[in-house]
């Protein structure tokens, strides 16, 4: 059952692209250690079948808690590299722009929906921004530990991880001003790829 179709992704920029916003070094280890560890791991795990397609795995062994928290880990980062960008930042437009807009009244509320779902994550965990499967309706949901959005019913467009190791050599204890400093590098462009699939 055991493939290597499994492995690290190489990140789309250089570790300190992302500078003055997330460091380098922070970024280095929680790409190099972090997510290699959640890989490492989940490949122990002898009840998968390895040949599924990542989602499909996730969805069909999520009760096996190694792949709720090992494989789990490994998605939710997998998609957050790619929902950063050194030329992210700014607003969201077009179709992705109206459903925010219609689920949260403007721009500037919905930030403030997201921050509270990452602050008010309690430890270690993540805030997601989430599109139904079935229909253009986005919400914005909190996740403990490294348990992956329902991939079964939505499809996420942005996360943040608020695990202390994604922002504490630069932030130490002040998770707000990391969440403040991350919408500079958002990657709208991911998100709306992701939100006309």
């Amino acid at each position: 059952m055991m493939t290597t179709k499994l492995t690290l992704p190489q990140l789309p920029y250089a570790y300190d692209d992302l500078e003055p916003y997330i460091d380098a070094k922070t970024m280095e280890i929680h790409h190099t250690k972090h997510h290699q560890a959640y890989l490492d791991n989940l490949l122990k795990c002898t009840e998968v079948d390895f040949n599924l397609p990542l989602e499909e795995m996730l969805v069909k062994y999520e009760h096996i808690p190694a792949v709720r928290n090992h494989g789990g880990g490994y998605y939710n980062h997998n998609v957050f590299w790619k929902m950063m960008s050194p030329k992210g930042g700014g607003e969201p437009t077009g179709e992705l722009k109206s459903a925010i807009e219609a689920a949260f009244g403007d721009f500037a509320n919905f930030k403030a929906e997201f921050k509270k779902a990452a602050m008010g994550r309690f430890g270690s965990g993540w805030a997601w921004l989430l599109r139904e499967k079935h229909s253009k309706k986005i919400r914005i949901e909190s996740k403990p530990n490294q348990d992956h959005p329902d991939l079964a019913h939505s499809i996420p467009l942005l996360g943040l991880d608020v695990w202390e190791h994604a922002y504490y050599l630069k932030y130490q204890n002040k998770r707000p001003d990391y969440v403040d400093a991350w919408w500079n590098v958002v990657n709208w462009n991911f998100a709306a790829e992701q939100f006309k699939k």
